[in-house]
C-alpha cells in the first residue's frame, strides 16, 4: 500500500507541548499512566509525537516510538535520554509500519487515531505487528452523540487546519473491532468544558480476536 508521506508542521510541533501542558497535567498524565505503566516486553507507540508516553513506559524492556512528522521526530528525540528504557525512534507511517509481524507485545495510540489518513489500515497494521496475546492502548478523543456528532461533522474541515490532519467525529471503537480486535476494557471520559468539540476521550484495551 502506498502511503503519502505527512507534511512536516514545525510551527504545530514548536507548539504542541505549551499547548497541552494544561491537559497533560490536569487529565491525560495520569490516563495514560494508568494504562502504560505495565506494558511489559517490546512496545510500539504508534504516532508519538514528541514523546509523552514515554516518561510512562517503565515495564517495556524496548519501545520503538513511530512519527512520520519530522519536527515532531526532532523534539521527541531531546527525551530519549530521559526515557526508563531503550527506546528509539523511526518515521513510520501508521497505515504501513516497516516492522515484521508478531514483532510487539503492544501497540499504543494515544491521541493519533483522529489525525490518520486511513484509521481503519492503521488498526490493521497494529494487528498485523502483535504477537499472539499482545494487547493495543487506545486514548483518543472519539465522537461525541446528538447534536455534539452534528457539530463535529460540521467543525471538522476547520478543525483538521487548525489541529492538523485531526478528525473530531471518529468512531474509534467501532474501528477497533473491525480490525480484528476484541475489547476488553473501554471507558468513556469528558475532561473537556462543552464548548469543546474534541470530546469525549476513549480510553480501552483491546486484544486480537480469536
Amino acid at each position: 500500500m502506498n502511503v503519502a508521506r505527512p507534511r512536516e508542521h514545525r510551527v504545530f510541533a514548536a507548539l504542541y507541548d505549551r499547548m497541552t501542558g494544561p491537559l497533560e497535567q490536569g487529565v491525560l498524565g495520569e490516563r495514560r499512566a494508568g494504562p502504560l505503566a505495565d506494558l511489559a516486553g517490546e512496545v510500539l507507540d504508534v504516532g508519538a509525537g514528541t514523546g509523552a508516553n514515554l516518561p510512562y513506559l517503565r515495564s517495556a524492556s524496548r519501545v520503538v516510538a513511530a512519527e512520520p512528522d519530522p519536527a515532531m521526530r526532532r523534539r521527541m528525540a531531546a527525551r530519549l535520554a530521559g526515557a526508563p528504557v531503550p527506546a528509539e525512534i523511526t518515521g513510520d507511517v501508521a497505515e504501513a509500519l516497516a516492522q515484521p509481524d508478531a514483532s510487539f507485545d503492544a501497540v499504543v495510540f494515544t491521541q493519533v487515531l483522529c489525525t490518520v489518513s486511513d484509521p481503519d489500515r492503521a488498526l490493521a497494521e497494529a494487528r498485523r505487528v502483535l504477537r499472539p496475546g499482545g494487547r493495543l492502548i487506545v486514548l483518543e478523543h472519539v465522537r461525541g452523540s446528538g447534536s455534539l456528532a452534528r457539530w463535529q461533522d460540521r467543525l471538522t474541515p476547520l478543525w483538521s487546519r487548525l489541529i492538523p490532519g485531526c478528525h473530531l467525529g471518529r468512531d474509534t471503537a467501532a474501528a477497533v473491532e473491525r480490525a480484528g480486535f476484541t475489547i476488553e476494557r473501554a471507558e468513556l471520559f469528558d475532561p473537556f468544558p462543552r464548548w469543546v468539540p474534541a470530546r469525549p476521550m476513549l480510553e480501552a484495551t483491546a486484544v486480537p480476536a480469536t
